[in-house]
């Protein structure tokens, strides 16, 4: 299944070279293509009727585009029936039959669901769970169901709904060839059959689960995993003070990110709000240094420790209180129960990890209040 993105009335989608496995944006009508990573000429299959798509066009102060919406695949009819004003997709992936296993994502899921469900509310019904675990096909994170997953999340949406969508797995980045990008390269999610089926690209993660969202509406991204700064092609990217102490970030500042080929990356009116693991050039880390002896995403624990500590806790005072419990722990100063000795060294030596805040706007971080 591909997924097309149109705008302004030119189709592309992504293809995957045969040979080298790079994932690339080529035009929908084409049937041949040259990869521009190892330059082998790829003849692709002819394409099925597009009996399972529907073009919404949806218009946003001045600019005009169309979003692609899946509205017959029969994994669709799988997804809860009561969608509700608040609904999260939760993605958790430990990769268990491969050689690069995780083995917190799924303590990861259960914990987000926990904090969903009992502090803001949510409808355990509405919270639409992809795990290995799962007994339901439909419920495995592969790319397909996480792509069908992020349409249900998104189908209907309106003023006053709350979205969440939460992924804690692999994260990797792939050449950009839409000129997108300011360091050349597209951030991906890595869904558990990446390896043959591909991985989910930024570019599509903005066009099915960002441009949808209409005025009065609210999506927040929870992304745990690594080289996800801007996983969602968020233009304001907040960058916090270098000031440790500044605990509400009055002293920070919001940088735009200009998306060089002129693409509308924004929402329909409303608020998307990204919160993510590490920069795109950083990686993150599964670990029991922050609980003693269960696995978990440094991410995911310090957040829900965070809004447990302080339940009114704004934006600013979040992304400090996360910075700073992994800047203690890689300073060996972490005072949770459990020895970290080995995370730390890991940290010392190679790991780097910044949690990333980027939205659709600028707001005051020091003020807003984060809900979900």
């Amino acid at each position: 299944m591909k997924v097309q993105i149109i705008m302004a009335g030119r189709r592309s989608r992504v293809e995957k070279c045969n040979r080298c496995g790079t994932q690339q944006w080529v035009p929908y009508e084409t049937q041949i293509f040259k990869c521009g990573e190892c330059r082998a000429i790829i003849q692709l299959p002819k394409k099925d009727n597009d009996h399972w798509l529907k073009v919404h066009d949806s218009v946003y102060p001045g600019v005009r585009f169309r979003n692609v919406v899946e509205t017959a695949a029969p994994g669709l009819r799988a997804m809860p029936l009561n969608a509700g004003r608040k609904r999260a997709v939760l993605c958790g992936v430990t990769y268990k039959n491969s050689n690069r296993p995780l083995k917190g994502s799924v303590n990861d899921v259960k914990c987000m669901q926990y904090l969903l469900a009992e502090k803001f509310r949510f409808p355990k019904d509405s919270i639409l769970i992809l795990t290995e675990e799962e007994k339901d096909p439909f419920r495995i994170p592969t790319i397909k169901n996480i792509r069908m997953a992020m349409i249900w999340l998104v189908k209907g949406v309106q003023r006053g709904d709350s979205l969440v969508f939460y992924f804690s797995g692999h994260g990797s980045y792939v050449r950009d060839y839409s000129n997108d990008e300011e360091d050349g390269y597209n951030e991906t999610l890595c869904p558990v059959d990446f390896e043959t089926a591909g991985m989910i690209i930024d570019d599509e993660i903005n066009a099915t689960i960002v441009r949808p969202i209409p005025k009065g509406a609210y999506l927040h991204a929870i992304v745990d995993a690594c080289h996800s700064g801007t996983i969602l092609d968020l233009q304001h990217v907040y960058r916090p003070s270098q000031d440790h102490s500044s605990w509400e970030g009055k002293d920070g500042e919001w940088e735009f990110q200009e998306c060089r080929s002129g693409v509308y990356k924004g929402t329909s009116g409303g608020l998307a709000i990204s919160i993510s693991a590490c920069s795109d050039s950083q990686t993150s880390v599964d670990t029991t240094a922050f609980t003693g002896n269960v696995p978990t995403g440094a991410l995911t624990y310090n957040l829900i420790q965070a809004v447990e500590n302080e339940p009114r806790i704004t934006y600013g005072r979040l992304i400090h209180s996360m910075r700073n419990a992994i800047r203690e722990a890689r300073n060996g100063m972490h005072q949770n129960a459990g020895s970290i000795s080995s995370f730390v060294n890991k940290l010392r030596s190679s790991f780097s990890q910044e949690t990333q805040l980027s939205s659709s706007e600028r707001f005051d971080v020091s003020k807003k209040q984060f809900v979900l």
